[in-house]
């Protein structure tokens, strides 16, 4: 990525807060109870960290990654506040190789970058499991217009071939950091599979 992506993602940021949404996406949560009870977990391009808060708050050691200083921030000061083991890391994933067989449990949602699957299942410990959330194609009103950031219907479960299918929706559903107020939906595709 380059700084202008950072720079980005920086300004969407910066008047973030310690009350600013930060909710875990419905895969997550909606099948929190296949979560081991302990372990290490990453989240991949966390923005403020919904997702590794929850996941922290399940007994989990988080990694969170993400590009943004400005939202790293804000998640390690909620992090601290709440004495959570999150540990967030400014990351830019062109450059970035991921670990091998770190962790239990890998979330990414609301982010497409097909070149890193292998390595997310590589990242896995035997037995991991991966929770990836995100935009539907086509490409909606409400969402990013580029189409590069959009999986198509059913493209999950041939992705990982090298997983066990646990869970794969297709629907429309709540933005995860959209306000009481926000009625407003977009379409996603949602996958659990377990590291054989």
């Amino acid at each position: 990525m380059s700084q202008t992506t950072q720079q980005k993602w920086d300004s969407k940021y910066q008047s973030a807060t310690l009350n600013t949404p930060a909710n875990p996406c419905f895969a997550l949560k909606e099948h929190s109870k296949l979560l081991p009870f302990n372990g290490r977990a990453l989240e991949v391009a966390c923005g403020l960290g919904g997702n590794a808060r929850f996941l922290a708050q399940c007994g989990l050691k988080v990694d969170a990654w993400d590009i943004s200083d400005n939202a790293l921030t804000v998640l390690n000061n909620w992090a601290s506040i709440n004495h959570l083991p999150i540990t967030p890391l400014i990351t830019d994933l062109d450059q970035m190789l991921m670990p091998y067989q770190q962790y239990n449990v890998i979330v990414v949602s609301r982010y497409l970058d097909r070149s890193i699957f292998t390595g997310l299942i590589d990242a896995l410990k035997p037995g991991g499991l991966l929770i990836y959330q995100t935009f539907l194609s086509p490409p909606q009103e409400n969402a990013p217009k580029n189409a590069d950031y959009y999986v198509n219907s059913g493209e999950f479960n041939l992705a990982w071939p090298k997983l066990q299918t646990l869970v794969y929706g297709e629907g429309w559903l709540k933005s995860e950091n959209a306000t009481q107020a926000d009625t407003s939906k977009q379409r996603y595709a949602w996958y659990i599979g377990r590291k054989l």
